[in-house]
């Protein structure tokens, strides 16, 4: 039963935070900051020069570009409330921002999660089968493959969005994160949210454990296709493409199987924060650092837009 009464909107959420005003945190904060800018920067940068290189425009650079459009939004969800509400002295926030934080986070997490398995199938297709390359990963193909992770993830934001705001919040007020998790939100509801969390924890299974698995056979299928390989240049550029990915995948599904499937009962709100952090804030700017400096297209065509500029074309 949906609960929209006055009861649970009769006043904003407060956000703990995780720095206080004490140097050090004070410090820790300018990090953050720091960290975001980067990731911010280099998120942008990557899909635009994907998007402006021709020579970029193959399904496993616009898939690349994806995810960096998913982590450039993923950080603009969480860090400039946290930087306004450190900044500002507020904590508080609205019913409304906290529901669209959840929507977005959860979003988001769920697209990467199903868009990492796209690029390793694409990466599977592109190593064991390159002579059907162009056939089964069309321009077509490749953007409904995108499309579908963009939607799956949306679906699972939705649901989790509703049905966290379906609950009564009838004592504090006070979210012991940085930003609205839905996990956190549970921990304050009057209501028993057993059934749910038994839901969410099969919906955690679908979102990351089947796109494991679809990673996990592929990249089963391209090393054993890499050892055999004649060419060594032709191994070396592989593994230097498989290895990049294999390295988002590792940072990404460790905190994300770490974080979501737990129950409720054994969350520290202290480690679920750190683990938030690093998946939330250090991730994003990790994605294109690994990208850009194990890939040579990539560095080509940054040094090819830089050398445009210094000659003002």
């Amino acid at each position: 039963m949906m609960v929209w009464g006055n009861q649970t909107f009769s006043s904003d959420f407060i956000l703990l935070g995780i720095f206080d005003h004490s140097p050090t945190h004070t410090f820790l904060f300018t990090l953050v900051l720091i960290i975001f800018a980067v990731a911010f920067l280099g998120n942008s940068a990557m899909v635009l020069l994907i998007y402006l290189d021709p020579h970029l425009h193959t399904p496993m650079y616009f898939l690349l570009s994806q995810l960096s459009l998913m982590d450039l939004t993923l950080i603009c969800t969480t860090v400039p409330k946290m930087a306004f509400n450190y900044l500002s002295g507020s904590r508080s926030i609205s019913v409304a921002g906290c529901a669209t934080q959840i929507f977005f986070y959860t979003s988001l997490l769920g697209s990467e999660c199903f868009l990492l398995a796209v690029m390793a199938y694409d990466r599977y297709i592109a190593i064991c089968h390159p002579l059907r390359y162009t056939s089964l990963m069309s321009s077509k193909i490749c953007g409904l493959l995108a499309a579908s992770s963009w939607l799956l993830g949306s679906t699972d934001g939705i649901i989790d969005a509703v049905a966290t705001f379906s609950f009564s919040y009838c004592g504090s007020r006070e979210i012991a994160h940085f930003f609205c998790d839905f996990p956190s939100l549970l921990i304050l509801s009057c209501n028993d949210t057993s059934t749910f969390e038994e839901v969410l924890f099969i919906c955690c299974i679908v979102m990351i454990v089947f796109p494991v698995a679809i990673i996990i056979a592929s990249y089963a299928r391209v090393i054993l296709a890499v050892i055999h390989m004649a060419s060594g240049e032709g191994r070396r550029k592989a593994f230097a493409t498989c290895s990049s990915h294999l390295m988002v995948v590792g940072m990404y599904y460790g905190a994300a199987l770490f974080m979501y499937m737990r129950p409720t009962s054994d969350r520290s709100p202290t480690q679920d924060k750190m683990v938030s952090v690093f998946y939330a804030i250090l991730t994003p700017m990790l994605n294109p650092l690994i990208y850009s400096l194990r890939n040579k297209e990539v560095a080509r065509a940054f040094m090819k837009v830089l050398r445009k500029a210094k000659s003002g074309e």
